[in-house]
């Protein structure tokens, strides 16, 4: 009787071991059908990836830096020539080194 009941939990536990194997490959099965349908759906609706976000991100926070800085120097500039030219004075800005009357 020992031996059939060894025998019977050998067959139980091979068994097991099948079944757990064949979970597993459900598993991986299921999860590589649910990562498919979800890049179908992401690619549908146009999502972008993270990296081409992060790369958007960059460049527009670099413009932005850039863009700050030409304020700056314009307004340097703007500064300069105010500092230059008073308001009352006779200079025109409009075409400078031009003389009007052609002398």
């Amino acid at each position: 009787m020992v031996q059939t009941t060894n025998r019977f939990f050998d067959e139980v536990a091979r068994l097991m071991n099948d079944a757990a194997g064949v979970a597993q490959g459900v598993r991986r099965e299921f999860e590589t059908l649910f990562r498919s349908q979800a890049e179908r759906i992401l690619r549908d609706l146009a999502v972008v990836q993270r990296e081409e976000f992060e790369a958007v991100k960059d460049m527009a926070r670099l413009a932005r830096e850039e863009n700050e800085a030409l304020k700056a120097r314009i307004a340097a500039l703007e500064t300069k020539l105010a500092a230059a030219n008073p308001p009352g004075g006779a200079a025109d800005l409009s075409s400078p080194g031009v003389n009007p009357g052609g002398f």
